[in-house]
């Protein structure tokens, strides 16, 4: 008799037990102490994961710890979204790994970084491969040659004079897609980059986030198709568009948004950069991504030039 009690009172303590550190886990996970693990990295007190129903994380997958801060810098107002984000010095990009292009990249710009600096030489600048991508998603210099495309910049080159490493890096593969040449890469979307760039004279920090669209197109039964040619014997994606969504941001906190579209063709030199100017909406829709999400668009100043 004596030993049966003891036994059911066993049980009892054991269940007891159970309840207390269940509910100590359970504390701790609605109180984020809790880490979430990721491709093998610790995740901690991230809210921009998809179950919590937001792309923002101004401190997501950042490599290292020597560009953490510049990084949350970069994606201060949100991530589009949270697909392979790779995180340079002084940029930030999520890749396409079926397309062998990014989904976006993503820039801060200030006076400073676009600044002449006698220590950065373009010159020594080489494209290459980005080896932290698996080799079955990863372009090669070889899929351009020959293609008839420019190896375009997404992250453009011109934006990052801080420091010679800062220059180097826009040149991974990683961070381009094939563009036009003549009448596109180096003329039209030359003018726009410049365009974005002159914006620091009005702002004193500028976002530009930056990517490819491939874009319907009405065929001639009548019916809407997709079609985009790609090259090179990793099959690299030739977008129909490309697109850039600009905020700036004024000393005292105004914010004003610009975003563009232009198609991969050659353009008239006399075509004027506005006439590219579309509502942002319409690039998130046709990309599947969310632009500066931590900004409600209420907050806006501007759209386009035109008041909120």
């Amino acid at each position: 008799m004596l030993r049966k009690r003891l036994f059911h009172l066993s049980q009892l303590a054991a269940v007891g037990f159970t309840g207390y550190f269940v509910g100590q886990y359970k504390d701790r996970l609605c109180s984020g102490e809790d880490k979430i693990f990721l491709d093998g990295r610790a995740l901690k007190n991230l809210p921009g994961l998809p179950i919590f129903g937001t792309v923002s994380a101004a401190t997501a997958f950042v490599e290292g710890g020597s560009n953490r801060d510049r990084s949350s810098q970069i994606m201060k107002y949100g991530f589009p979204s949270l697909e392979n984000i790779r995180s340079f010095d002084d940029y930030v990009l999520s890749y396409d790994r079926r397309n062998r292009v990014p989904n976006w990249v993503f820039e801060h710009l200030t006076k400073s970084h676009i600044a002449p600096n006698d220590q950065i030489d373009r010159s020594k600048c080489e494209f290459m491969p980005d080896e932290s991508i698996h080799p079955f998603f990863r372009s090669q210099n070889s899929d351009y040659k020959g293609s008839g495309f420019d190896r375009g910049h997404m992250a453009a080159a011109g934006n990052h004079r801080i420091a010679q490493k800062h220059v180097e890096q826009t040149f991974y593969l990683t961070n381009m897609a094939p563009q036009v040449g003549q009448g596109f890469n180096r003329n039209a979307w030359n003018r726009l980059e410049k365009h974005v760039r002159k914006l620091t004279n009005v702002y004193d920090n500028v976002y530009c986030c930056t990517g490819p669209l491939y874009l319907p197109k009405k065929e001639s039964d009548g019916k809407s198709y997709v079609k985009y040619q790609v090259i090179g014997a990793n099959t690299v994606a030739v977008p129909t568009h490309f697109y850039k969504v600009v905020v700036g941001e004024s000393a005292n906190g105004t914010l004003a948004m610009e975003a563009y579209v232009m198609p991969n063709q050659k353009i008239p030199d006399e075509t004027p950069v506005s006439a590219f100017m579309v509502p942002p909406e319409s690039i998130e829709r046709a990309a599947g991504l969310l632009f500066f999400d931590r900004i409600h668009r209420s907050k806006l100043n501007c759209i386009n030039g035109k008041k909120v």
